[in-house]
């Protein structure tokens, strides 16, 4: 695995996780009232076209981290709908 790959993991890996704090609050709290539905929409579609992107040019960081992050804000969503 080259240098450039490598760069791309780590930081996929951290912008992905770091939606994991706001997934665990909601969890915690069961409560979302504060975060913005469209936004979490918006931002959904464009982390989706990015993993569509991903597996057309088959970029390994790109997939990964675009299906991490796509999951956490898919809960985010879904827990917004229900505790909104």
């Amino acid at each position: 695995m080259d240098y450039i790959t490598i760069i791309g993991l780590t930081a996929g890996a951290l912008t992905s996780i770091s939606f994991f704090p706001q997934v665990l609050q909601i969890h915690r709290t069961k409560q979302a009232k504060d975060l913005s539905l469209p936004m979490f929409i918006i931002l959904i579609i464009g982390i989706f076209l990015w993993l569509i992107y991903g597996i057309l040019s088959k970029s390994l960081p790109v997939v990964m981290s675009n299906t991490i992050a796509f999951v956490f804000c898919s809960y985010i969503v879904i827990m917004k709908i229900k505790y909104g």
